[in-house]
């Protein structure tokens, strides 16, 4: 995705309002402003899409860039080039394009420069975003290292700082700002933060009803509605979609709602919002590469569904004190709720002579040191009973034993920020100052336990003793599985909570006409509490402290109206999360995302930032038309980076180690042609995010690992420059939309990334994951002013290709499937195509006065 440029070059827009109304069609009517397109909140509180600006705007003739009043600018919001970072940004009608997708992280991926997508679960539904190297990811366990605000909130979740974009409704989104180098978005911004901003009855009025179907049984629709009376707005979206998935056993289930009621004077803005959502799939993770050869569909074991529900009340406001000053703020109630059942292999086996009861089932014990006794890996069920070893009939190998696991999460949030800003004049100098602070509370609870069950030949994992292919089983159906000494498997319950609290200030002062100095800093506190109520694991009790004051500094220079200059250093701390603080002994590890157990400290990651870049626009390029530019490079050097490492004898457990340091560089290159009727945009991005020490790490399916010190398999040795997995270094992508007839839009895209290295690979002795592009096309028609169809085709060419992999151990699968490759990966979704109906009530839709052209 290309950044915005200079105000000035975004409201020549204006004259492409003909082209916009033929591309939007059937939308409500969209109150934005252009010249609030032309700014960018540097901070998350008070960045409704309506308190930007609602002042008029001064037009230009077309191709030219024209200069306008200051409007008046209100928090943190800065005209683009005083910006001394970078900004990406994806703007409704962007989503719009994809929404057949029904998600707002594939237009993200479409658009953004340095961004790429690992797909873990096997749903686009739960994608793991990757931004110049950090990841904002809905699977627990992930290192997250990217803040995420929605109107201003923080909705990194309290337990694991998981973001699940997947409970947003794309089409409520006005505008997704991508911010680098900017410590004020507090705690994980490590890589930046993404600060979406929702619509709101002041800045969309109208009422449409979409229906859409396609590939995969999807069946899906939505109703959008916004009126504004007076001085009051109100503002409703829901949406659902069901489909059965590319693969087998993978469903998605999705209901959404938002609402805002607001309320505004000339001098103040108020907001009362809800989001209530409840989400089901039925993802099924990674699948043996031996599996995937035969058939791509395939999976492994299952049941894996993951069932999400959220409900959050927000209040906004801001109020214009003086015509220098203006305080926002906002307060919120966050409720979440996520239940995750998995099928997995178990490593159990016939305890034998060396227990005192041979004939018990007991925990494999590979990985475990030796003075841990094998009568302490004994299988016990939730009455402390032992579990019988089981023979298959005729032979003398097991039932292929399975677990299903269980996994619930609720957390209850609440908080609120406060912002002060003032813009007079200092010592004659144009000068912005911000100060402002926030807090976040969570109590959260944390429920875990296992299943004794058996895997079927279909791969499923069921728990009924009598089953119809081994017979009678018994022990099957025993819950809260545990071993002796509640090593390797145990149930778990915790209860705890968070305390983030942040105060920041900001300063932008103009030292001349084209030179503006941007510093500031942020304090962040953090405290960490979690407390173990089964017993079994009582290191997991205990109170965290961290606590970091981050600064910024920053120039920008602007050498005529249409090209900057900008750079900046900046530093920005993430606090370890109560999932892994409760998680990081190699010798009690966690069923991920499941089980908690003790904890050695882990240490908060710290990150040193530094950006340089220009960017500019070039007026009356060719046929009257805009080419806009950008050309940027960055470091993000991390301290005590912390990593997720499984374990030997079961891939699905884990646990987490801080490692000295990371780096990740890199380079941006974007530039868009925009002539009214044609958009055309490509840019491209290198990577290179590295371990930057020496050291081994656990990876015990690794074919190239080895035994440590002390006999146990599984570590293989990491040196500076080694890749990070998961992370391509070349990234390119391209696309365009022309308006080949009145009323009739066609585009296509292309995205294409080099290899990378499997998860599980930080030596990069393995072979990586190919190289991949995917292409994709959409179009649209307007038949009535109200009525709109509209299609959208992904993978194109139907290109075979994967975003994830990682090792698993190799071996005979529920006792009857061989495999030998240790590679397990997700394939991504293949060729699928999508169409839909969009009708807007009442009289001839006013179309968006939103630009259609992306701006530096």
């Amino acid at each position: 995705m290309t950044k915005r440029t200079l105000r000035g070059s975004l409201l020549f827009s204006v004259a492409l309002v003909p082209g916009a109304a033929l591309a939007q069609g059937a939308g409500g009517q969209q109150a934005v402003s252009l010249s609030e397109l032309s700014v960018v909140a540097t901070t998350p509180v008070g960045a409704g899409g309506s308190s930007l600006s609602r002042d008029p705007v001064v037009t230009a003739p077309f191709g030219q860039v024209p200069v306008s009043a200051e409007p008046r600018l209100r928090g943190g919001a800065q005209p683009l080039y005083k910006i001394p970072s970078t900004v990406e940004t994806v703007t409704a009608a962007d989503l719009d394009i994809d929404r057949g997708t029904f998600n707002a992280v594939a237009t993200l991926a479409r658009r953004t420069p340095g961004l790429n997508l690992s797909d873990s679960q096997g749903n686009n539904n739960r994608l793991d975003i990757n931004y110049r190297g950090f990841q904002a990811s809905p699977v627990t366990g992930v290192p997250q290292g990217l803040a995420v605000y929605q109107n201003g909130v923080r909705i990194n979740e309290a337990f694991g700082d998981t973001v699940n974009l997947d409970l947003i409704p794309p089409s409520a989104i006005q505008r997704i700002d991508v911010v680098t180098s900017n410590p004020v978005f507090g705690l994980n911004a490590l890589g930046g933060a993404i600060n979406i901003q929702m619509k709101n009855g002041f800045t969309w009025q109208g009422a449409e009803v979409t229906a859409l179907g396609g590939s995969d049984g999807r069946v899906a629709g939505g109703l959008e509605y916004g009126k504004m009376i007076g001085p009051w707005s109100f503002y409703f979206n829901g949406d659902g979609l069901n489909d059965r998935g590319w693969r087998f056993q993978s469903p998605s289930t999705i209901g959404r709602i938002y609402t805002d009621l607001g309320y505004r004077t000339p001098d103040s803005e108020f907001h009362l919002i809800g989001n209530f959502a409840r989400t089901f799939f039925g993802a099924a993770a990674a699948t043996p590469v031996d599996f995937t050869h035969a058939d791509p569909r395939a999976i492994f074991t299952y049941p894996q569904t993951t069932t999400t529900q959220l409900g959050t009340l927000q209040l906004t406001g801001r109020v214009d004190i003086s015509p220098t000053w203006d305080l926002a703020g906002n307060a919120y109630f966050r409720r979440f709720s996520q239940q995750y059942i998995d099928g997995n292999d178990a490593e159990f086996e016939r305890c034998g002579n060396s227990c005192t009861t041979p004939n018990a089932l007991r925990f494999d014990d590979d990985g475990f040191p030796e003075s841990v006794t094998s009568d302490q890996l004994r299988i016990r069920g939730a009455n402390g009973q032992l579990i019988p070893f089981t023979r298959e009939a005729g032979l003398t190998r097991g039932v292929p034993y399975g677990t299903l696991d269980v996994t619930r999460t609720e957390a209850t949030g609440y908080g609120g920020s406060l912002q002060a800003a003032n813009r007079d004049r200092i010592f004659g100098f144009g000068n912005s100052f911000v100060v402002g602070g926030s807090i976040d509370v969570a109590d959260y609870s944390y429920k875990s336990s296992s299943t004794l069950g058996i895997i079927n030949p279909d791969l499923s994992v069921t728990t009924n003793p009598n089953n119809p292919t081994y017979g009678l089983v018994p022990g099957l159906g025993a819950n809260q599985l545990r071993t002796d000494a509640a090593l390797g498997i145990a149930p778990s319950s915790v209860i705890g909570s968070n305390l983030y609290m942040g105060v920041y200030a900001t300063d932008t002062i103009d030292l001349t006409d084209a030179l503006s100095l941007t510093a500031g800093a942020r304090l962040n506190f953090a405290r960490v509490s979690t407390t173990d109520q089964t017993g079994f694991s009582p290191d997991v009790n205990g109170t965290h402290y961290f606590t970091k004051v981050n600064p910024l500094a920053g120039l920008t220079y602007r050498f005529t109206p249409g090209l900057s200059l900008f750079g900046s250093y900046s530093e920005s701390n993430r606090a370890p999360t109560p999932l892994e603080l409760a998680c990081a002994n190699p010798e009690r590890p966690c069923l991920l995302p499941n089980s908690l157990v003790a904890d050695p400290p882990l240490k908060q990651v710290t990150a040193q930032n530094y950006e340089v870049g220009i960017r500019g626009a070039i007026p009356n390029f060719y046929d009257g038309g805009l080419l806009t530019y950008k050309v940027s490079a960055f470091r993000n050097d991390l301290t005590n980076d912390i990593l997720q490492l499984a374990t030997p004898g079961n891939a699905a457990r884990g646990y987490f180690v801080n490692v000295p340091a990371t780096r990740r560089q890199g380079i941006e290159v974007g530039g868009e042609y925009s002539r009214g009727d044609l958009s055309v945009y490509a840019n491209y991005a290198l990577i290179d995010a590295t371990f930057r020490f020496t050291g081994t790490l656990s990876s015990p399916n690794n074919p190239f690992a080895t035994e440590d010190a002390d006999g146990n398999p599984g570590e293989i040795l990491v040196t500076p420059r080694k890749q990070v997995p998961l992370i391509p270094n070349h990234q390119f992508k391209v696309g365009f939309e022309y308006t080949v007839l009145p009323g009739w839009r066609f585009g296509m895209n292309l995205q294409a990334f080099s290899s990378s290295y499997f998860r599980g690979d930080e030596s990069n002795l393995n072979r990586k994951l190919p190289p991949y592009y995917v292409l994709g096309l959409n179009t649209s028609y307007q038949i009535t002013p109200n009525l709109q169809v509209f299609g959208l085709i992904t993978n194109l060419t139907n290109n075979r290709y994967t975003t994830f992999g990682t090792f698993f151990e190799p071996g005979l699968v529920a006792n009857r499937y061989p495999v030998s490759d240790v590679r397990t990966t997700t394939l991504a979704q293949p060729l699928s195509i999508y169409g839909g109906l969009r009708y807007a009530f009442g009289p001839d839709p006013v179309p968006m006065a939103e630009p259609i052209i992306r701006k530096y």
